[in-house]
């Protein structure tokens, strides 16, 4: 038995507060609207009940983030990609974020557990004047608890239209670039932070950004394994390997803080399931 889930969920600006709206089928919920930023931010949790997917299975999100709404999306756990046995399992988001509204997309790491076969995949589509802050984390296997990522696949695809787009394939068996220098090194855990636009970031306000990202990167463990560049006028783009998830975490948060102080002029005010 397989399981498709779906889930459409819109921001709009009403009475200059941000508010969230949304349809879905299957076991995909979004938890209470929260406001602990005041009514500018609206934030929401993403809950899917059986908190993984195996062969088959398919999680499909469709956000849309109306003119001068925000709108913050975390999870309250990771997604897992069982062992798979029958074909591919896929989670997948669309986002639509238009002209002066944000979008901050923040999910707990994907785990790829050993013998899955899984697509992870979002796309982000930014109107002239738009913002957004997303992160991708992806633990292959559980090395803590001796759950090595020993064979499987997972895929990998991170896109703005006709901007910036980043794919890769994992294959466990691949020692080349599971282990060598030139690959993972060995390292099991991949995370990513991107702040994107629709039009082109100013340069002063790109500097700003990088110098902030890199003072944090140079204080970090992982500063020999992470950096922070700009690959397109419209993208600024974090990238950090390590062993386990949990430093990796803990340096997207610092980061992500630091470009929401720096980009909008707004504290780092973490959503509330971080905290627990």
């Amino acid at each position: 038995m397989t399981w498709y889930a779906s889930l459409q969920l819109d921001y709009t600006l009403e009475s200059n507060r941000s508010v969230a709206r949304y349809l879905h089928n299957g076991p995909l919920r979004i938890l209470q609207s929260l406001y602990p930023e005041g009514d500018t931010v609206c934030h929401n949790v993403l809950v899917h009940p059986p908190s993984g997917l195996v062969g088959g299975d398919t999680l499909d999100m469709r956000v849309t983030v109306g003119s001068g709404a925000h709108g913050l999306v975390t999870t309250p756990g990771a997604t897992r990609f069982y062992r798979s046995e029958a074909g591919l399992a896929t989670q997948q988001v669309h986002a639509r974020v238009e002209s002066g509204a944000r979008l901050e997309w923040l999910p707990l790491e994907a785990i790829a557990y050993n013998g899955c076969d899984a697509l992870n995949r979002a796309v982000f589509e930014l109107a002239p004047g738009a913002e957004m802050m997303a992160w991708d984390i992806t633990a292959l296997g559980l090395p803590a608890a001796d759950l090595p990522f020993a064979q499987g696949t997972f895929r990998q695809h991170l896109e703005i239209p006709g901007v910036w787009l980043e794919r890769g394939t994992l294959n466990a068996d691949d020692t080349r670039l599971m282990n060598s220098p030139l690959g993972l090194a060995g390292q099991r855990c991949m995370a990513t932070l991107v702040f994107a636009a629709g039009s082109a970031i100013a340069a002063e306000r790109s500097d700003r950004a990088l110098a902030c990202a890199r003072e944090l990167l140079e204080a970090s463990e992982l500063r020999l394994t992470a950096g922070a560049t700009s690959p397109h006028k419209q993208v600024i783009v974090l990238r950090v390997l390590s062993p386990v998830t949990e430093p990796a975490m803990q340096l997207l948060r610092k980061v992500w803080a630091a470009w929401r102080h720096e980009m909008w002029g707004m504290g780092g005010t973490a959503p509330r399931l971080w905290n627990l």
